[in-house]
């Protein structure tokens, strides 16, 4: 726990530092419906196929499939040349590829409900459904256990065994046993580093057939891929309808070389699952409709906390300072690890969630864009394919084309109670002690006579009122609202106490241009 607790300060630490990056938003919150958002995304569907066209034809893609989810379902799907080349099969929304390691954040999904249902606990430790593992040499005496959550974020002290790994798809569970029983090979002590490990993945996919008594991909089958409506979705290439398989390959030489398809096997946990953009768009709805946090009955195979869980950054891995986006522009960010995805946060505070995927013959991503409600995917059948660098323009391209803005979250009751009642006070601050608004720091922390001169200089700024904006949340216990004037615009920004009823304990007013 220690450990975890670390790793989150950190998190937020550096993170906060991010924020300095960050430009300034729109001070209007969005008053889109989900109409509006739609006809909007729609206008981009011509630029966004012409995107994926070009990189398909300028990195020799044989076929390239996509899809873009908005409002819970895929709203638009394309595919570029062929599943396979010798009849020219063209690919399209129902042609199945292999999504490599895409396929981690299902068997994390696994995990997670099996969590739920009181069968495992993420600060186990995995000796106790390897017994193999128990008594492994790590690189210190005071190594601690490897855990289950150490598995899911990368952190068990594995070495990183990329391509090696991609190589093991086919291993029998006595093979990955046998692994434990040679002891493993470590580059780091357990909970201190991230690294990407194949080996770990493949470890929870033997964990969950020790825990439910039936394969993972049987257990993945019937308790998420059926309850989510993805009938064309399989780890075994041999069982995908021929019609439909796309091949794999290498670009050598000039020409397309096939690659072997490879067996499925107790590594397809981290990298096995074929599936189409049809199939894979519901799973992204998914995933889309754990936010926000909210009362509704719960319908998903797993509790929409638990996806939320899913895609919180565990693990930080990088900071890319210099990064540009393929059109050029600067775009630096921070990345993190999750339970099988990915975690990036933009110079301008834009968060996207998913995971990479790459093998002999393929190459996918897919991210979703938690505040616009939107997700992006696409799988090529290349070696290694980089769909990452296309799919972030696409969602670049969409964001900003459409104008579409971030979902606004209701406000609670008590911000919106508070922002009313601030009003009443504005901007002479008369009576404001007596008003029962303000927590006890308040006026130890703040100055009415400084107070009500910085609210004389706004108001005066602003000119004559015109209209006062509705409370923009942040959180449920803190945000801003904009008094509109004739020559400036106001932004009175405060923060809550966690008493019940929560009060004013922090508070800012700023002229803002109109």
């Amino acid at each position: 726990m220690a450990s975890i607790l670390k790793r989150i300060t950190v998190t937020a630490v550096f993170f906060s530092s991010l924020c300095q990056l960050v430009t300034a938003q729109s001070y209007k919150p969005a008053v889109f419906t989900d109409q509006d958002r739609l006809q909007n995304i729609e206008s981009t569907y011509a630029t966004i196929d012409k995107i994926y066209k070009d990189y398909a034809e300028q990195n020799h893609f044989p076929g390239l499939v996509y899809g873009i989810v908005v409002n819970g379902k895929l709203v638009h799907a394309g595919g570029v040349g062929y599943t396979e080349m010798i009849n020219k099969t063209e690919a399209n929304a129902n042609s199945a590829f292999r999504i490599a390691s895409m396929s981690k954040s299902f068997t994390a999904m696994a995990i997670l409900k099996l969590r739920d249902e009181g069968r495992l606990r993420l600060d186990d430790p995995i000796y106790l459904y390897i017994p193999e593992a128990r008594n492994m040499k790590k690189l210190t005496k005071d190594a601690p256990a490897i855990t289950i959550r150490n598995l899911l974020t990368h952190t068990a002290g594995f070495p990183e065994d990329n391509p090696w790994g991609d190589r093991q798809l086919a291993n029998t569970d006595q093979q990955l046993i046998d692994m434990y029983k040679k002891k493993i090979s470590f580059s780091n002590d357990p909970g201190i580093g991230y690294e990407y490990s194949n080996l770990g993945f493949a470890t929870l996919g033997y964990i969950i057939k020790k825990v439910t008594g039936v394969s993972y991909q049987q257990y993945i089958t019937q308790n998420i891929l059926k309850p989510l409506g993805m009938n064309h979705t399989w780890y075994e290439y041999s069982k995908v309808p021929k019609e439909i398989l796309a091949h794999g390959y290498r670009w050598l030489d000039g020409k397309w070389v096939e690659q072997p398809m490879l067996h499925d096997g107790s590594y397809g946990a981290m990298g096995g699952m074929i599936t189409t953009i049809e199939d894979f768009s519901k799973y992204m709805a998914f995933h889309l409709s754990a936010w926000p946090p909210r009362d509704d009955a719960e319908k998903g195979p797993i509790k929409r906390s638990s996806v939320r869980e899913m895609q919180y950054p565990w693990d930080i891995n990088g900071f890319n300072a210099n990064y540009h986006t393929a059109s050029g522009r600067y775009y630096p960010y921070a990345s993190a690890y999750c339970y099988g995805l990915r975690w990036r946060k933009y110079a301008d505070g834009i968060t996207a969630v998913g995971h990479t995927g790459g093998l002999p013959g393929f190459g996918s991503e897919w991210s979703i864009y938690q505040e616009y409600g939107v997700g992006i995917v696409c799988f090529a059948n290349l070696t290694y394919a980089n769909t990452g660098t296309v799919n972030l323009q696409v969602a670049d391209t969409l964001i900003r084309l459409s104008g579409i803005k971030p979902r606004q979250l209701p406000s609670s009751d008590i911000l919106t109670l508070r922002k009313n009642q601030l009003m009443k006070v504005l901007p002479d601050w008369n009576n404001a002690k007596a008003s029962g608004i303000f927590a006890m720091n308040f006026f130890m922390d703040y100055f009415p006579d400084k107070l009500r001169a910085d609210a004389k200089e706004a108001f005066a700024k602003a000119g004559k009122i015109q209209s006062v904006g509705e409370m923009v949340p942040e959180n449920q216990m803190r945000g801003y609202f904009i008094i509109m004037g004739e020559q400036a615009n106001i932004k009175v920004s405060f923060t809550l106490t966690p008493e019940n009823p929560a009060l004013i304990q922090e508070y800012h007013i700023a002229s803002v241009a109109k």
